[in-house]
């Protein structure tokens, strides 16, 4: 082991030396899945490699306390790639996404990318290995003094140029991201004007929610450059789509897709529908992690096609969980309340406990809602027993706070942190004065 990871290292070097690299960004997330970066020299390479880099964790959200902030960053070599827009002169420079590890040599709990680690190594243990398949949708808006929201293009769902003004900026963003390492499967106007979707394909879920991360930030640099704004605001525009982060689900077995079983309805296994049953019924503090903003819920509406209510089906898209059509090894489960707003390796951890969960207690999710849930009133959700996602982040957080699983899974530092964070954004929005209440109240009180 020791002897490969010595050929990677030098393979890498090898790859620095021709390509000119002068400059490394070691990358991690904080709890809010923001990316955080440090440049080093690629003199100093060797460092980062033998014993890390350190920084201050007390100054970056959700980590440690000003007593215990000494903080060192491991790069993991298989992130490398060369960051294209970032050529000067014939010099390149690259990124390598980092894990983070306390003073005393031992992993961070508070670190995202190892919270998804330590999820998908008790996923190993039973024999399973996640993969994933995230759709990220954004809007591109011009850029204006503030937070304007002027759509950059009054294009539609699959709508072209010159309707579709984001044609080559998309097209950018797809090379860029094809020259990071990605396959891109396609790339699409969505519904809202301005709103705008790409699509990678399906892998393991540490390397997506790496993708997820990068992607990100690959986009809003592009727009940038084009003189854009990309957002990943869940709801930017009252009246229109929102932006959601569907994420496919499945689970291999020694190279088999344990989620497929052709005898079985949908071709969806036992497993599968075990799964399923546990993510339905921890989906009230899963959603504190997927959709961790106040402006998420705005998002989670009837009338936008975003789920609402706790339910499972086959192709039916009013379902939170449903089956899509793809059979064998492609037979998955789409998830279809996460926004791109959320921390993927924290989103991704705690889809994965809930649904293992399901399959160590055997939970069954009920049958298949095929009728769209949207057209029932109150009064015959209530009878055939359908739950509603919570509605606001108030009760998500509740949520999250009283479910044992979810806790466990993502360990007390992250889940105190995210309390704490959440209980904070949730109180300021309660006390300020929004300007929907000064044109509504104004002039008639």
């Amino acid at each position: 082991m020791v002897v490969l990871y010595l050929q990677t290292q030098e393979r890498l070097l090898e790859i620095i030396r021709d390509r000119n690299v002068e400059f490394i960004r070691l990358q991690f997330t904080d709890i809010q899945g923001i990316v955080k970066n440090v440049a080093i020299p690629v003199t100093q390479l060797g460092k980062a490699f033998k014993t890390g880099i350190s920084f201050d964790g007390s100054s970056i959200e959700g980590f440690a306390r000003i007593q215990e902030s000494d903080m060192v960053l491991k790069p993991d070599l298989d992130t490398f790639c060369i960051l294209p827009w970032r050529s000067m002169g014939g010099a390149n420079e690259a990124r390598l996404i980092c894990d983070v590890y306390t003073s005393k040599g031992v992993p961070f709990e508070g670190d995202p990318r190892y919270v998804l680690r330590r999820n998908l190594e008790v996923a190993a243990k039973m024999g399973y290995t996640m993969n994933v398949g995230p759709e990220l949708e954004f809007f591109l808006f011009e850029r204006e003094n503030g937070s304007g929201t002027k759509p950059h293009d009054f294009g539609g769902y699959f709508d072209l140029g010159p309707v579709d003004l984001a044609e080559d900026v998309k097209r950018e963003i797809v090379r860029v991201l094809i020259e990071m390492g990605f396959t891109v499967e396609a790339a699409h106007h969505e519904v809202a004007r301005g709103q705008h979707e790409i699509d990678f394909v399906y892998d393991d879920a540490l390397r997506n929610a790496d993708k997820v991360v990068t992607f990100k930030y690959v986009t809003k640099t592009i727009a940038l450059k084009n003189n854009l704004r990309a957002t990943f605001m869940p709801k930017p525009i009252y009246g229109q789509a929102g932006s959601g982060m569907h994420v496919n689900i499945s689970l291999f077995r020694k190279g088999e897709n344990a989620f497929f079983d052709p005898e079985r309805p949908y071709n969806l296994s036992d497993l599968g529908r075990y799964f399923v049953g546990g993510l339905l019924e921890h989906v009230p503090a899963v959603t504190a992690v997927t959709n961790p903003l106040i402006n998420s819920y705005k998002r989670l509406v009837s009338g936008f096609e975003a789920p609402v209510y706790i339910s499972w089906s086959g192709p039916n898209r009013s379902s939170l969980i449903r089956v899509p059509a793809a059979r064998g090894l492609s037979t998955r489960i789409e998830f279809r309340s996460p926004d791109p707003s959320c921390n993927p390796y924290l989103a991704f951890a705690a889809i994965l406990a809930a649904g293992l969960d399901g399959i160590r207690r055997g939970i069954d999710p009920g049958e298949p809602m095929d009728v769209n849930l949207y057209e029932l009133s109150q009064a015959e959700l209530d009878r055939i027993g359908v739950r509603t996602l919570p509605s606001n982040l108030h009760e998500a957080l509740l949520a999250l706070e009283e479910d044992k699983v979810i806790r466990e899974a993502l360990g007390e530092h992250v889940v105190n942190n995210l309390l704490r964070l959440g209980n904070l954004e949730w109180r300021s929005y309660n006390t300020y004065v929004h300007q929907w209440e000064i044109d509504r109240y104004i002039n008639i009180i």
